[in-house]
C-alpha cells in the first residue's frame, strides 16, 4: 500500500491535446488529473505545485496553486484574425489556448503568416494570454518556414548572436599560430584520416594508425605485432575560452542540431566546419587519446594529452566500407586491421552485458524547395561500427583515468544510464509476450543477454526486420534515458563502470568541459569541490538541451514522412502494425517509415474490440486478429500536415 501523499504537491505537469493536466506522485497509483478550469494558466512542461481535491469516486483530482518555473513562453503558429481580433493559432497540440496579439506587437506581421510569438502577459486564467510577434518565419508549408518553426519552438534560434560570430571570425583571422604547436605532441607524419558520412561537414574526430613491434607487419589475420591507434578530437577547448561570448553561448545551446535539412550549430561555422574541423591536408589542433593494443584489442599503454595532426584522407562510411572489402582500396590492410580490432571490442562488450539497439533509420532526397521526392534507408556497416567502437574506447579510457585519479575529489560530468525500473520492463515483458517471445525477469530485469539474443535471431531475414525494429523501439521506450551527471553510477546499456563524453566537441558542451578537465587533470591542477555546483548546471542544462534537440530532430523527420505521403492520397504501400489501441491500429510504412493510424471506426468489414491483455483488435464476426508486428497492405486515406498526422485504411 502506497503511502498517503501530502494536500499540497510539487511536480512537472504533462498536458494532453485534450488540454487535461497530469502530475505525477509517486505515492498515487494515479498521476493526479487537472482539468482546464483548474490548470490556472499552466503550460506543459511547467514546474507546479497542485492542491488534491478531494477525491470521491473518481480518479484523484487536482488543482494548479503555483506556477514554480515556465518551460517555455514562446510558441510558433499560424497568425489569424475572427471578428477583428488576430490570434496565434499554435502549432504546439499541447498549447491548449490561443495567443491574443494587438496591433502594437504585429512587428509588421500579416494574417496568414507563420510567426513566434512570445506571450508577454498571461494574469487572468479566464481569458486567453497576450503576445507579441518576435519573427516572421513566412508562409505555411514552405520548408524553410516550417523547418525554423520546429527548431524554434524547441528553443533553439537559427542564428547565432553576432557577438558570438564576431568573436569566432577573429579567431579563425589569426589562425594556428607558431606558439599553438608548443608542447603539442606532433602526429603530423603519422598516417591519419576521417571517416563520416558524405554530407559532413564539421569532422570532430580523426584516426591515426601506426604498426609497432618486431618481426613481420602484422595482419588481420596473424598473431603478430601491435598497434598504436590515436582517436583524435578537434580542440575546440583552445579555441573557445571560458567565460567568452562564445562559450556562454554554446553553454546554453549545449549542443548542435540536425534536422532533415540543416544544421543548426552549437558554434558558428567559421569554427565549426573551418578551424576546428579536422578537413584533410591542413594542420588541426587536437586533443587525443592514443592506445597501444595487442591483436587481441587489449590496451596494452595509453596516452592522452594535447596534440597537432594532418589528415592525409577523408574517407566517407561509403568509401570506407569499400577499403574494408576490397584490397586494392586505398589504405585497405590499415582499415581491415582496425576492423578486426573494432569487432573484438564489440564482442568484449556484449560479454560484459551490452545492449544492442540498432535501429533502422531513413533519410529523405529533397528538391530544392525541400519536398521530399524519395526515401531511402540509411545503411550501417563495418566502418560506422568501427568508428563508433573507437570513440567508445576513448570516451570509457577517459572517464577511467580521471575516475581513478586522485586530483578531482570526484568532480566531474559523467555520461550515465540508470537501470530500467522493474515496471516498465515488466510492461516490455508483457508487449515482448504478446508477439509470441518468451522472456524471463531476473530481479525484476529482463537479462540484455536475452534481449540480445532474440534481436540477433530476427535480423537479417526480411519477413523479421520490421518486427525487429518494432522490437527495438520497445526496448528503448523501456530503458532510462542517458544522462549528464557529476554521479557516476555506470552506464547500464553500453555496461561500463565509467562513461563520459569526450569526442564531439564541435558539437556538445559537455565534451568541451571534459577536455577543458582532462587538460588541468594532466597539468596536475586540483579540481576542488567548488566545481561540483558549476558541473551540476552544466549537467543539467545539456542534458535538457540534447532532450529538446531530439525532439526537434524527430519533428522535422515526422514533417517529411506527413509531407511525403501527402503528395501519395489514395496508393497502396505495405506496412507493420507498430502499435495496438482501443481506437485502432497504428500502422509503418515498412520502405519510408511512415506512420500512420488505422481507425477502427474505418475498419468496416467487423465490429472489432481492443484486448488489451494479448494487444490486439479481434474481429467479433469473422474472428480477424490484428496484431504487434503483423503486415497489413495499407492506403493513404488523409494527411494532416498542420497536425502532422496520417490516417491509412486496410485494403
Amino acid at each position: 500500500m502506497k503511502n498517503k501523499p501530502t494536500s499540497k504537491i510539487q511536480g512537472v505537469i504533462s498536458i494532453s491535446s485534450k488540454g487535461t493536466g497530469y502530475v505525477a506522485v509517486p505515492e498515487l497509483e494515479e498521476d493526479p488529473e487537472i482539468d482546464f478550469r483548474h490548470l490556472h494558466t499552466a503550460l506543459h512542461g511547467d514546474t507546479v505545485e497542485i492542491r488534491l481535491l478531494p477525491k470521491g469516486n473518481k480518479r484523484q483530482a487536482g488543482e494548479v496553486i503555483k506556477i514554480i518555473k515556465r518551460a517555455k513562453m514562446s510558441f510558433a503558429g499560424v497568425l489569424e484574425e475572427e471578428n477583428k481580433t488576430v490570434f496565434l493559432k499554435p502549432d504546439d497540440t499541447k498549447m491548449y489556448t490561443d495567443i491574443l496579439i494587438p496591433k502594437e506587437s504585429f512587428s509588421n506581421a500579416k494574417v496568414g503568416q507563420k510567426v513566434f510569438v512570445e506571450i508577454v502577459s498571461w494574469k487572468d486564467a479566464s481569458k486567453a494570454p497576450i503576445g507579441k510577434v518576435v519573427k516572421i518565419l513566412g508562409r505555411p508549408g514552405d520548408n524553410d518556414a516550417e523547418m525554423e518553426s520546429i527548431a524554434m519552438e524547441k528553443g533553439f534560434a537559427a542564428e547565432l548572436p553576432g557577438k558570438v560570430e564576431n568573436e569566432a571570425k577573429e579567431i579563425k583571422r589569426h589562425g594556428i599560430k607558431e606558439s599553438d604547436y608548443r608542447g603539442r605532441r606532433d602526429f603530423r607524419k603519422i598516417l591519419t584520416f576521417t571517416i563520416d558520412p558524405y554530407d559532413a561537414k564539421d569532422f570532430d574526430d580523426a584516426i591515426s594508425f601506426k604498426e609497432i613491434g618486431k618481426g613481420e607487419p602484422a595482419s588481420p589475420d596473424t598473431n603478430q605485432g601491435g598497434y598504436e591507434i590515436g582517436i583524435h578530437i578537434a580542440d575546440v577547448s583552445h579555441y573557445v575560452k571560458l567565460g567568452s561570448a562564445l562559450d556562454f553561448e554554446a553553454r546554453e545551446r549545449g549542443t548542435s542540431v540536425y534536422l532533415v535539412d540543416r544544421t543548426i550549430p552549437m558554434l558558428p561555422e567559421t569554427l565549426s566546419n573551418d578551424l576546428c574541423s579536422l578537413v584533410p591536408n591542413k594542420d588541426r589542433l587536437t586533443m587525443s587519446a592514443v592506445f597501444i593494443m595487442d591483436k587481441e584489442a587489449k590496451v596494452k599503454s595509453e596516452w592522452y594529452g594535447r596534440t597537432v595532426i594532418h589528415s592525409q584522407k577523408r574517407f566517407t562510411y561509403e568509401e570506407a566500407e569499400q577499403s574494408i572489402k576490397k584490397a586494392s582500396a586505398p589504405l585497405h590492410r590499415e582499415l581491415a586491421i582496425l576492423n578486426n580490432l573494432a569487432k573484438k571490442l564489440t564482442k568484449e562488450r556484449f560479454r560484459d552485458g551490452a545492449i544492442s539497439l540498432d535501429q533502422e533509420e531513413v533519410k529523405f532526397v529533397l528538391d530544392k524547395n525541400g519536398t521530399p521526392v524519395k526515401v531511402i534507408k540509411k545503411e550501417r556497416g563495418d566502418s560506422n561500427r568501427l568508428i563508433e567502437e573507437f570513440m567508445l574506447l576513448a570516451n570509457k579510457k577517459i572517464a577511467e583515468v580521471i575516475s581513478k585519479g586522485t586530483k578531482n575529489e570526484g568532480v566531474f560530468v559523467y555520461r550515465v544510464h540508470d537501470l530500467p525500473s522493474k515496471e516498465k520492463m515488466a510492461d516490455l515483458a508483457f508487449f515482448l509476450r504478446g508477439l509470441g517471445k518468451k522472456v524471463s525477469l531476473v530481479n525484476g530485469l529482463i537479462p540484455t543477454s536475452e534481449i540480445n539474443k532474440m534481436l540477433e535471431d530476427l535480423a537479417g531475414k526480411s519477413a523479421n526486420e520490421t518486427i525487429r525494429d518494432t522490437v527495438s523501439r520497445a526496448v528503448i521506450r523501456s530503458m532510462a534515458k542517458a544522462i549528464y551527471s557529476t554521479k557516476n553510477i555506470g552506464h547500464y546499456g553500453l555496461a561500463f563502470k565509467y562513461y563520459t563524453h569526450f569526442t564531439s566537441p564541435i558539437r556538445r558542451y559537455p565534451d568541451v568541459v571534459v577536455h577543458r578537465f582532462l587538460t588541468d587533470y594532466l597539468a596536475h591542477k586540483k579540481i576542488g569541490k567548488e566545481k561540483l555546483r558549476e558541473y551540476e548546471e552544466i549537467s543539467r542544462i545539456s542534458s535538457e538541451q540534447e532532450k529538446r534537440a531530439s525532439d526537434a530532430e524527430r519533428a522535422s523527420v515526422k514533417y517529411k514522412q506527413v509531407e511525403y505521403m501527402s503528395k501519395r492520397k489514395g496508393q497502396n504501400f505495405e506496412g507493420v502494425i507498430s502499435g495496438i489501441t482501443e481506437w485502432g491500429l497504428y500502422v509503418e510504412e515498412i520502405e519510408t517509415k511512415c506512420e500512420g493510424l488505422v481507425k477502427v471506426r474505418d475498419m468496416s468489414d467487423d465490429f472489432y474490440i481492443f484486448n488489451e491483455k494479448k494487444l490486439e483488435l479481434l474481429g467479433q464476426k469473422k474472428k480477424n486478429r490484428y496484431r504487434l508486428g503483423d503486415r497489413v497492405k495499407i492506403k493513404v486515406k488523409g494527411v494532416d500536415l498542420e497536425r502532422k498526422n496520417i490516417d491509412y485504411i486496410l485494403i
